[in-house]
């Protein structure tokens, strides 16, 4: 099967020195796609910034930005037969980039405020304005009511099913080797144990390519 992954952040530019980003490392998405092509798939890996290793034989296509990946999915989305949405996109950037540094010279620059937008929704666009009709998943990144916002996703993207874990925690998710979660799908739950996200990753592939077609 061929495989499409997102990975890592995005950054929004707020300046031409500055950004709005997040703490994910990409490990998670990275190590999707080790082990998708371990088990003998074609694999695109998609990511933001990060200063990760890409899995030998694994296409890839380098972005920044939220809409830089969304526009690479919508390109290379035909074709696919299983997409896993891992990165931790940018929910909102900033509605205005100024094209010199901002600088905090004199009184008014004591406190600054950004307007923001929302940014473009990947995993939202799959199948109605992309129409993907492969298997989706995507994932959860919570600190409260895990399966019951994991599982709210679900339905709302139309996936099938969800990774979902708990961010709140500090020994395992961002910044961390080490993942547990949860595969949330509209019926039941399958808990994977706290283990290398390498390990996680070969269970997740291992639970895709089992799903019904």
């Amino acid at each position: 099967m061929k495989f499409l992954i997102t990975a890592g952040p995005t950054r929004e530019a707020i300046d031409p020195v500055r950004y709005l980003s997040n703490r994910s490392s990409g490990r998670m998405g990275y190590a999707l796609a080790g082990a998708a092509k371990h088990d003998g798939h074609e694999v695109l890996l998609i990511s933001g910034p990060t200063s990760l290793d890409v899995p030998p034989d694994v296409d890839f296509i380098q972005v920044e930005s939220a809409q830089q990946m969304y526009d690479a999915v919508q390109d290379m989305i035909k074709g696919v037969d299983v997409s896993i949405l891992c990165a931790a996109v940018a929910d909102y950037r900033p509605v205005a980039v100024a094209q010199q540094k901002i600088k905090k010279d004199g009184e008014s620059a004591a406190r600054m405020t950004l307007e923001l937008e929302r940014t473009p929704d990947i995993l939202g666009s799959m199948r109605d304005v992309f129409g993907f009709e492969g298997k989706l998943v995507g994932f959860a990144a919570e600190t409260n009511s895990v399966i019951g916002f994991a599982r709210a996703k679900l339905l709302r993207k139309k996936c099938d099913f969800i990774v979902a874990n708990d961010v709140s925690r500090s020994d395992i998710g961002f910044d961390s080797r080490e993942n547990e979660v949860m595969l949330v799908y509209p019926e039941h739950v399958v808990k994977l144990e706290k283990e290398s996200k390498e390990r996680i990753a070969m269970q997740i592939v291992q639970h895709v390519t089992i799903l019904k077609q």
